[in-house]
């Protein structure tokens, strides 16, 4: 009775308490760290005897770092209780997590399902966000949060897919940080463990962090000359067209490695730092999924989503950020405009091409004028410029918003015959004349106009935000909450864009999806414009590596309004619908008679707009008898 209790590695607990069962593995059953052996290591440096303070997880997906924090936990609960802070990227991902990860750890580990009371029971101290055990407490957060992650004091933090946390919650900074100062008072007892799939290079988190550390790497020996070597993406070699041939070749002796050497190759593998770190008290693993155990994500497969993905820019940034553990590099340099005159298209100015399924628009607020590109979009995010049409006149005067609602009711022709109206319109109401512009905008009552507000941050959890009321003055007067503002995150859509205008050609016939296609009656100072800013990198406040755009000439109207239509397409669906988006557009295109316009996009069906009597055509059969306002 007077023996302390053993000093148990979380593999150790793992492997004689840890059960797995059907809700949360594909593999139910007892733990074996030997199914994984790389995840060893990193669990025994959790462990509360190991001195590290600070454990960085980089990785790809399938390779079970999840289930790796989740061992850590039950091994804190059962046999080192102390208030843990487990924090996922929202405060909803927070609670799916305690459902589908935590509820299943504590119900199907017999250990740890006498040491937390059934959530059922009156006054058991287990709810959602919050498990209570003897000498300790578990608290679930999300990073956006503020109040959730300075609640209380932590000596072990669990960080889960960091590179999702926002870029500053609520203005009170960055959320690993405050995280972090949860567990100050604890000293050398804490330890944090910081996971992610990393995302795009100069803005990860989690790479930032791993950078710092001493950048661990599991080398496998050779099953053929025994050579011990990480798995590079590079040396998994096969035939085009036949990912079944897919084998690895030995950087040493080249010699094909098939896959089912890979169960002992990784039973023999072992960890290595390759740099050294900054504390002595930080360390970091990286792996991809080229590791992932034998029956989980194969090397044919890795082939497949490989060859699948080529000339997609979105899928080659998903493949290389969740199968090889790696940052994704933005093309931020800008392309050259001379380059983008010489490849402009004999199309017209104010015609809608075949192929185009929808239409939207952005407009760029300046003081003397409302500058407005019109883009016509189709599956694979192609997309091509319709109009550039500039409106004089003062924001804060009446008569160009008038201008701008005569522009959106007007019926713009397609190439094959028939029409199409803007579906969508995004103003940036940034500027001198705010104010002005929501009064405008509220009086336009325009439901395919989004009034917008532009912002730099790379770290949110979706590219448009909202929408938020704001007040609005009309005619003297004020309107609280009178309008819905939608926040942009231009850095990420002039990233998209620069994507885009950097696709090559070589020596294929057709255009690759996302090509932007330009006409030839467009003037070489827009041209100018859409690539007048570059991705540079600066350094922050706190000494660390951040990307920003900078401006490379003064005028840049046109990069703001193919942003602005880029956010606009976003709005109506595209990126949340996929495929079915475009489907519903291609069949009421097909649909609509030749001499019968098409009105708007499928996706909003939005009421007309206030705009001079039209002709009997451009009203359709069974709609309410002409009026005035804007319900005509």
């Amino acid at each position: 009775m007077l023996r302390p209790p053993p000093q148990l590695t979380v593999s150790e607990w793992a492997e004689q308490h840890r059960i797995l069962g059907s809700r949360a593995s594909s593999e139910p059953g007892p733990w074996r760290t030997n199914r994984t052996p790389y995840l060893r290591d990193i669990m025994d440096a959790l462990s509360a005897v190991h001195p590290a303070r600070r454990i960085v997880f980089m990785k790809g997906a399938q390779v079970g770092a999840t289930e790796a924090g989740n061992n850590w936990l039950g091994y804190v609960l059962h046999h080192v209780p102390a208030p843990v802070l487990a924090v996922q990227p929202t405060v909803e991902l927070a609670k799916r997590f305690s459902r589908q990860r935590i509820d299943p750890l504590l119900e199907e580990t017999p250990a740890l399902r006498e040491r937390v009371a059934p959530a059922r029971a009156r006054d058991s101290g287990n709810t959602q966000l919050s498990k209570e055990f003897p000498g300790g407490i578990l608290v679930l957060t999300g990073a956006n949060s503020a109040v959730g992650l300075r609640s209380m004091p932590a000596r072990f933090l669990f960080l889960d897919e960091v590179d999702a946390y926002p870029g500053d919650i609520e203005g009170e900074g960055d959320p690993i940080a405050l995280a972090e100062a949860r567990a100050r008072t604890f000293g050398w007892r804490r330890k944090a463990f910081l996971v992610s799939t990393p995302t795009i290079s100069g803005r990860s988190r989690i790479e930032r962090e791993y950078a710092a550390s001493d950048q661990r790497r599991y080398f496998l020996p050779c099953p053929h000359c025994g050579a011990m070597q990480w798995l590079k993406f590079e040396r998994l070699i096969w035939q085009k067209g036949d990912p079944r041939s897919v084998r690895y070749h030995c950087e040493a002796c080249d010699a094909p490695i098939e896959e089912h050497h890979k169960t002992a190759m990784l039973a023999a593998g072992e960890w290595r730092a390759t740099a050294e770190a900054e504390s002595p008290h930080t360390i970091g693993f990286h792996i991809s999924a080229l590791y992932s155990p034998v029956g989980w994500l194969s090397w044919e497969q890795i082939a497949r989503d490989w060859e699948a993905a080529q000339g997609k820019a979105e899928d080659l940034k998903t493949f290389k950020n969740t199968v090889l553990g790696e940052t994704w590099q933005e093309q931020g340099e800008a392309p050259d405009w001379e380059r983008l005159l010489e490849r402009r298209e004999a199309f017209r100015l104010g015609v809608v091409a075949q192929e185009a399924l929808v239409l939207t628009a952005g407009v760029d607020v300046q003081d003397d004028r409302l500058e407005c590109d019109v883009w016509a979009w189709s599956e694979g995010y192609s997309s091509w410029l319709v109009d550039h049409i500039v409106i004089p006149g003062s924001p804060r005067e009446r008569a160009p918003w008038d201008a701008l609602a005569e522009l959106l009711a007007r019926d713009w022709p397609r190439a094959n015959g028939g029409a199409i109206r803007i579906a969508k319109a995004c103003v940036d109401t940034g500027g001198r004349d705010t104010a002005a512009v929501y009064g405008h905008l509220r009086r336009l009552r325009d439901p395919r106009i989004a009034p917008t507000k532009g912002v730099d941050g790379w770290n949110r959890a979706q590219p448009v935000q909202g929408p938020t009321p704001v007040d609005a003055l009309v005619d003297g007067r004020k309107l609280r909450r009178g309008l819905k503002l939608w926040t942009v995150s231009v850095s990420t859509w002039k990233a998209d864009l620069y994507r885009r205008l950097w696709l090559g050609r070589g020596e294929a016939a057709e255009f690759p999806p996302g090509w932007v296609h330009l006409p030839q009656g467009i003037e070489v100072e827009w041209v100018k414009q859409l690539v007048a800013e570059q991705l540079r990198t600066a350094k922050d406040r706190r000494g660390f590596a951040r990307q920003e755009w900078a401006k490379l000439r003064e005028r840049n109207e046109a990069l703001d309004c193919a942003v602005l239509a880029r956010a606009a397409l976003w709005l109506l669906g595209a990126d949340r619908y996929g495929e079915r988006f475009w489907q519903r557009l291609r069949e009421d295109i097909a649909n609509a008679p030749v001499d019968v316009p098409q009105v708007e996009a499928a996706a909003t069906n939005p009421a007309p707009t206030p705009s001079p009597e039209p002709p009997p055509m451009m009203r359709r059969p069974g709609w309410l008898a002409p009026r005035g306002g804007w319900l005509r």
